[in-house]
């Protein structure tokens, strides 16, 4: 069957030809669709659920929030594990289910949870409420929303909360690929009514009035409408309190000698903010408020952060004169960082391989003939990532072998080198015909032992697809990949190799010019030669020396030290800090500030630091109050001073 299609590819070259232009076409337009990230997300399929509860302790969460939901999640087909944290105002449950259920399944079913675990929660203690759809990686992008310098005065952290809640949150909520936006740092403005016990014993009121008059007073009601000739007028009042004014002038209730007794007359209204649970500073320059944008699952990231600039650009045409957005996180420079780094050494292995090829078989034609396969081999490893869902990135595209995947080819143009130099004759032209004849031979000949060193190769890769978790998440990629490539090379060493050659191969070799790839080639099977004569006759030494290399070998792999993930380069730094237990925030707040002034003094390599502390509104990562991750931003390489290398 082999040889049939090594026949109808030599025979049929047109077909062949626009076979390989589509092949060509579609690699490039699968190339352009193929999702590109730095590494691949190997976190696990979860569903988390976030309980805030202000009022209760660390150990009224978990009795009464914590325990409860656990407890009726348990029953959850295709559970691995329950995890979960209880903080002081806090409970958050991660439910980590199989790698194969549906994500959507998941939450269907936790969600089918949730609603009788709500009756069980006292009222007052919290409302469970699911995590966005997104996963350990999907802080794509992060900024901090500050005053202007001048600004400082007009714009406290309550205004930059509201504008970021209000005014960037609400548009960026739209953009494609966004799960939702955490808010992190400045204060969540509230109508605060501050109530003097000694004013409300004095006037006879009590908490439960203030409460229900506030309740009562603070809500439009409508009722039906009129007609009015050809007109209808409908019947509605408004009692919404608008500003601290018309809080104050809610009426309680009268005194014993018949006064109206008013909110002002017992309280003073303010604005004021929750118990906060982290806080977000700038540099050097004190607290900002800011957020995490967090990308739904499954989504790509590049894409999703051209959509997110795309609309930060019109929300910066409508903020308040004075403040400004500044990002300091973006995926896309950690994604591009990968990407020359991938390219780099994706380039360097071809270049490596073509001048290898073109120095040992003695033939430009020939070598370039192979070393066509890489890139045809890659378009096609490409359109099958896309198919099975693999995204591009370090592991997946960064692992490919090009020697491994140029093996089929050479084997079949080195045959044909090798028939075409055995029968030739000195300035004799072959024809087409001729020429294809010996091609066919040739290949068709040689095809079995390259097809059996391709299959060698790829059952090696097998074992990798037994791996589990997270394992099988960062290494799955790399073999699937591999294994893609070498699967279009086998397809392309049948159909495009045979033909390439029949056609591109000299057809008039000369023999009296001995090349000097023949000369060392000579040079080396001769040496060759000698060592296995001397090997045979010595065949109980070689077997001593191999085993004890092996011993040696294997006693040394123990010393070896062992990562579970490549090396990268982020360019920045990320680094936790922590307090002493039971701090407080302003003390974790004044720790950051000195520690990124003294950082900032000391290396001028460092372009900004932004210091996130505690838990933002959506705490996916909770942080107790005493610890604060430090993101260092660092200035380009080409700008550096103090430093010459990253480490």
């Amino acid at each position: 069957m082999l040889n049939q299609i090594i026949r109808f590819s030599i025979r049929n070259k047109l077909i062949i030809g626009l076979i390989t232009a589509a092949w060509i076409v579609w690699g490039i337009i699968e190339l352009i669709r193929l999702p590109v990230d730095a590494l691949p997300d190997i976190t696990s399929n979860q569903v988390q659920i976030i309980t805030v509860s202000p009022t209760l302790a660390s150990m009224e969460v978990e009795r009464l929030i914590t325990f409860p939901i656990e407890q009726a999640s348990a029953n959850i087909p295709g559970i691995k594990e329950i995890r979960s944290i209880s903080r002081f105002g806090l409970s958050v449950v991660t439910v980590v289910f199989d790698d194969s259920r549906d994500i959507y399944w998941c939450r269907q079913q936790v969600s089918e949870r949730m609603s009788n675990i709500k009756d069980v929660i006292p009222k007052d203690a919290g409302n469970p409420e699911m995590a966005p759809v997104t996963t350990g990686l999907g802080e794509i992008y992060q900024y901090v929303v500050k005053a202007k310098a001048g600004y400082e005065k007009k714009y406290d952290l309550t205004e930059l909360r509201t504008i970021q809640d209000w005014i960037i949150r609400r548009q960026l909520l739209g953009t494609p690929g966004v799960a939702d936006i955490s808010s992190f740092g400045g204060k969540l403005k509230q109508y605060e009514v501050a109530i003097d016990p000694t004013k409300m014993r004095s006037t006879g009121i009590s908490l439960q009035d203030v409460f229900i008059s506030l309740e009562k007073n603070n809500h439009n009601s409508g009722a039906a409408y009129i007609e009015k000739g050809p007109s209808l007028l409908f019947i509605r009042t408004e009692g919404i309190a608008k500003d601290l004014h018309d809080i104050e002038n809610i009426f309680i209730k009268s005194s014993a000698s018949g006064t109206p007794i008013y909110v002002r007359d017992v309280a003073t209204v303010q604005i004021g903010s929750p118990i906060r649970y982290g806080a977000l500073t700038f540099k050097d320059q004190g607290e900002v408020s800011g957020a995490v944008v967090l990308m739904l699952k499954g989504q790509n990231a590049s894409d999703v952060i051209k959509g997110i600039e795309v609309k930060m650009d019109q929300i910066r045409k409508t903020l308040p004169e004075g403040v400004e957005v500044e990002v300091f996180l973006d995926r896309t420079k950690m994604v591009d960082r990968t990407l020359s780094t991938v390219k780099k050494n994706l380039f360097e292995g071809a270049l490596i391989v073509i001048l290898i090829l073109v120095f040992f078989l003695g033939n430009l034609r020939a070598g370039f003939i192979v070393a066509s396969v890489i890139p045809l081999s890659m378009l096609f490893a490409v359109g099958m990532m896309n198919l099975f869902g693999i995204s591009g990135n370090l592991m997946s595209l960064g692992a490919l072998d090009f020697g491994l995947i140029v093996d089929g080819a050479v084997i079949i143009v080195e045959a044909v080198l090798f028939r075409l130099h055995t029968n030739k004759q000195d300035g004799l032209l072959l024809r087409q015909f001729q020429m294809d004849t010996v091609v066919e031979q040739s290949a068709g000949r040689m095809m079995g032992a390259a097809v059996f060193g391709q299959l060698i190769i790829l059952i090696v890769y097998i074992p990798i697809f037994s791996l589990t978790g997270i394992e099988g998440k960062m290494f799955k990629p790399m073999a699937q990949t591999l294994i893609f490539a070498i699967i279009g090379a086998f397809i392309l060493s049948l159909t495009y190799v045979p033909m390439m050659a029949s056609l591109v191969l000299p057809k008039q070799l000369k023999s009296t010019k001995v090349s000097f790839s023949d000369r060392m080639m000579i040079f080396i099977e001769r040496n060759y030669q000698h060592s296995l004569e001397r090997i045979f006759t010595r065949s109980k030494m070689v077997i001593l020396l191999t085993i004890f290399i092996f011993i040696c070998a294997v006693f040394t792999s123990t010393l070896l030290g062992g990562e579970f993930i490549p090396k990268l380069e982020e360019g920045d730094f990320a680094v936790e800090t922590r307090v002493l237990t039971g701090s407080s925030l302003n003390t974790s707040i004044e720790t950051s500030q000195k520690a990124t002034h003294l950082l900032l003094e000391k290396f001028p390599e460092i372009e900004k630091i932004v210091t996130k502390i505690g838990s933002g509104e959506i705490p996916t990562d909770p942080m107790p109050f005493e610890a604060s991750d430090m993101m260092i931003i660092l200035k380009p390489k080409s700008e550096w001073t103090s430093a010459k290398t990253f480490d």
